[in-house]
């Protein structure tokens, strides 16, 4: 099967014969989605799930299975039941004389440390993400810094680097606030001076959609950990999101959290934030508060 975009929105094509077609337009505003017009298959071909398949490739092209976004559908209310029916199946509900479709962004282990830094730290002057991989944490730290603020971010493979730099220019943070650097995180005080930072990420494990074979490892990362709060500023925020799994067992993660677990509370805060619902496996967000 074939999408062929249209002035309206897309035709769907079984080999050379049109099946399906549909009207749409990209949602107005900030949030992902679309107004769907339209979703119309041929009598001769219903039945046959390509109404679901249309369906389903709008929704995946316009960011609604999107868990980091969120997202806005609209279509028109149907009077058959049997339609209704099919719409809801795609998570669509009536409001007045329409059908929506809203999602909210997942709360994720990276998520909740965002949120954190975010609420915490007011005005930052310099965030660091010690982890930058394919950019989601340094542009969120270049967002908040501001146009007078600066971001150093660190990784040991060009290509995140150059994922980074990507990410950044497509979202207009290209404006010189950060500096990429091509080095171990474990060598940031070469970097910033020792209580010059506002805030530290870190987002353990490998680079998604890279080899797996190369990961963070306790050898650096908790070096790496030391090292930022040398950096810290008092009042200042590190955040962790520590992983474990079939590929990187769970060495790091322990190290780290045995790491944390030994930090002087006259001087740190330490939070470890467990999903409660989630695998044991899972994502976990650490904080370290500097007093």
């Amino acid at each position: 099967m074939q999408l062929v975009q249209t002035e309206e929105g897309f035709d769907l094509y079984k080999e050379k014969t049109r099946v399906g077609r549909c009207a749409v337009r990209p949602a107005a505003g900030p949030a992902r989605g679309a107004d769907i017009g339209l979703v119309w298959v041929d009598p001769a071909w219903r039945r046959r799930g390509y109404g679901t398949y249309l369906l389903r490739q709008l929704l995946h092209r316009f960011g609604g299975y999107d868990r980091e976004a969120e997202s806005l559908f609209t279509a028109p209310l149907p009077a058959d039941e049997g339609e209704r029916a099919f719409w809801a199946a795609f998570g669509f509900a009536p409001e007045g004389d329409a059908l929506i479709r809203r999602r909210r962004p997942d709360l994720t282990a990276v998520r909740f440390a965002q949120d954190f830094l975010a609420q915490h730290l007011a005005r930052p002057r310099l965030l660091i993400d010690a982890t930058c991989g394919n950019g989601g944490d340094t542009a969120f730290l270049c967002r908040l810094a501001g146009a007078e603020g600066r971001v150093l971010a660190f990784d040991i493979q060009q290509k995140a680097l150059d994922a980074t730099r990507a990410r950044l220019a497509r979202e207009g943070l290209d404006d010189g606030r950060c500096r990429l650097i091509l080095d171990s995180h474990e060598h940031l005080l070469r970097y910033a001076a020792p209580g010059s930072a506002d805030g530290v990420m870190f987002n353990f494990g490998w680079l998604p959609g890279a080899d797996h074979a190369v990961h963070s490892d306790a050898a650096s990362s908790i070096p790496a950990l030391a090292a930022a709060l040398d950096a810290l500023r008092p009042g200042g925020v590190l955040s962790a999101v520590l992983y474990s799994g079939a590929v990187i067992g769970d060495r790091e993660k322990q190290a780290a959290l045995h790491w944390m677990e030994a930090l002087p509370i006259a001087r740190y805060t330490v939070l470890t934030c467990r999903f409660a619902n989630w695998a044991d496996t899972a994502p976990l967000p650490c904080l370290v508060l500097k007093k």
